[in-house]
């Protein structure tokens, strides 16, 4: 039988989501506790990675045993994980429900602290200048992505992808308090792409380059045309559609 789980976790002590040689990872801890509470050997597969630092606020990942499973699992689960991984709901899926594959889009969002604040720093990227951000510009840029689906210009270099397409839904900014969330959608998303993405548009909100600028940066199809990523912490997986 396949299960799914529905988890969050905070990702400053982890790297990544992905198991990884000799680095702490979310996959790894998540799999000691269901291999310890069930005595079997259990193998999930999450519904993408995320990179050293990132958080995420609901993820999905299913594995599969002959034994069934119960809401009291859940319980058992959260009390065997440390406060960084909290899970939220465990349910059977048909055999061919995949996490990764048969998801259909992922949202992530990403938040800028526009002040000196020591209660986010590990859940924004603490951006205080004396020149604010043009949010407008920011989002005119938005409006850009929706014209092309090759991003290759944001995507890590050297990576095994077949295809550096993605079809983006939505892409905008808002303003809450000293606070800014970048919001955005896609139906797949290329490793290191939100953070390229959003450290091109902070340059665009600054005054470093225009918004036409980045139409020329996404027809190049070169990463270095970009900005620099912005920092992992601000980053968070929201939701995953199936």
């Amino acid at each position: 039988m396949r299960y799914f789980i529905e988890f969050s976790y905070n990702g400053s002590a982890y790297f990544g989501y992905q198991i990884q040689p000799k680095q702490i990872s979310v996959q790894e801890e998540l799999e000691k506790a269901l291999s310890t509470i069930l005595r079997e050997p259990i193998k999930t597969t999450g519904a993408g990675r995320t990179d050293t630092g990132v958080h995420a606020k609901k993820m999905f990942a299913h594995f599969e045993t002959e034994q069934n499973i119960d809401e009291n699992l859940v319980y058992k689960l959260n009390s065997f994980l440390s406060e960084n991984i909290s899970i939220k709901r465990i349910f059977e899926v048909p055999a061919d429900l995949h996490a990764r594959f048969s998801a259909t889009y992922r949202t992530y969002e990403y938040y800028i602290s526009l002040e000196k604040n020591p209660f986010s720093k590990d859940s924004s990227w603490q951006y205080w200048r004396q020149k604010p951000l043009n949010i407008d510009l920011m989002n005119e840029s938005c409006k850009i992505l929706f014209e092309y689906d090759d991003f290759t210009s944001f995507a890590k270099l050297h990576t095994n992808n077949k295809t550096n397409i993605c079809k983006i839904y939505k892409a905008e900014w808002e303003q809450i308090g000293n606070q800014l969330k970048f919001t955005i959608s896609a139906d797949r998303f290329l490793r290191n792409m939100v953070r390229a993405i959003v450290g091109t548009m902070v340059e665009v909100g600054s005054g470093k380059i225009t918004p036409n600028d980045l139409r020329k940066i996404i027809e190049d199809k070169f990463r270095n045309s970009a900005g620099v990523s912005a920092p992992s912490q601000g980053l968070f997986l929201v939701d995953v559609g199936y």
